[in-house]
């Protein structure tokens, strides 16, 4: 399959994971060792951290270009077949016949996720990720930036200091380069607790802003969202309530979230919002990449219950 060409440069470059997921949902729970689950549907799509941002900017109306691990004999027809007829600009994925790609299983049952993949295996093996393009980042009004591709990954972190261009980035070590040198980092309870996993969160958080000038968000599921920027206060924000059908994506898209309320000049506490409000909507739907969340479903639940209209503010 060709890559689709793009006439018009894309805005917003990401750089960083995509995986061909095969995700089944269960009728129920995930079952017990031992157990019986029943699957009710199965879709195949496109995911991975840069995967989920780039299908929710993409609604949005930002002109995406990614980049970032080779395709494989198994996965360049599902996630060009996919990404690029909705407006995702995919030249900068190269295709590589001598393996699969990067494909996971994902089981979601109940409120919960269960991924199988063999990430172990892809990163320990021979690189089959491409180096961040000088070109793209310097064209681009902001980017985003996985931490997983080593010296790659710092690279594109270096190029966007050099040229000026802020990005954001996740789940990195608060003394990182990417994380000193991001306009946002935001950071999962599942990277927490893995690396630091008897540390107080506000006490983390002040190691993320000690390092950094831009603005750090920990996430924590359905538990409150903290945030701050520098030495300024640590703000909180309840996550919005919803009837969940799948938490899948959801965290990626709030990183897509950041970088598009950032994008937009959005204040911090309009970006914390906006990117709260996105993952609850992608939570009402499943799969989320068949039906991306729009600009008016999440402005509406940003706003309920007298909240402040999200702009372009700065505070």
């Amino acid at each position: 399959m060709a890559t689709a060409h793009f006439p018009n440069p894309a805005n917003v470059y990401l750089y960083g994971m995509i995986v061909l997921s095969t995700v089944h949902r269960l009728s129920k729970d995930y079952p017990e060792p031992d157990g019986y689950g029943e699957i009710e549907e199965t879709h195949v799509v496109p995911g991975g951290e840069t995967g989920n941002s780039a299908l929710v900017l993409a609604r949005w109306g930002q002109r995406v270009k990614v980049a970032g691990p080779f395709l494989g004999r198994q996965t360049r027809d599902g996630v060009l077949g996919f990404l690029a007829p909705r407006g995702i600009d995919c030249s900068g994925l190269r295709y590589d016949e001598s393996y699969d790609g990067v494909t996971d299983t994902v089981l979601v049952g109940g409120g919960s996720r269960t991924v199988f993949g063999r990430f172990g295996q892809y990163f320990r093996g021979p690189r089959r990720w491409a180096a961040p393009e000088r070109a793209d980042i310097a064209g681009a009004d902001i980017v985003g930036i996985d931490p997983f591709f080593d010296g790659e990954s710092e690279e594109a972190g270096r190029l966007c200091g050099e040229l000026g261009r802020p990005y954001v980035t996740i789940d990195c070590a608060p003394d990182s380069a990417l994380n000193r040198g991001a306009a946002a980092t935001v950071v999962s309870n599942e990277f927490l607790r893995s690396h630091f996993p008897a540390a107080n969160r506000g006490e983390l958080l002040r190691l993320y802003t000690a390092e950094s000038a831009g603005l750090v968000i920990l996430t924590c599921g359905a538990e409150e969202i903290l945030y701050a920027r520098g030495r300024g206060e640590i703000l909180g924000m309840k996550p919005f309530k919803v009837a969940p059908k799948s938490t899948l994506g959801a965290g990626d898209a709030f990183r897509g979230a950041v970088i598009h309320g950032a994008s937009r000049g959005f204040c911090d506490e309009g970006i914390v919002r906006f990117a709260a409000a996105t993952a609850a909507c992608v939570c009402r739907r499943f799969p989320m990449a068949h039906d991306p969340p729009g600009l008016e479903e999440i402005e509406a639940l940003a706003t309920s219950n007298g909240g402040n209209p999200i702009g372009p503010r700065r505070a």
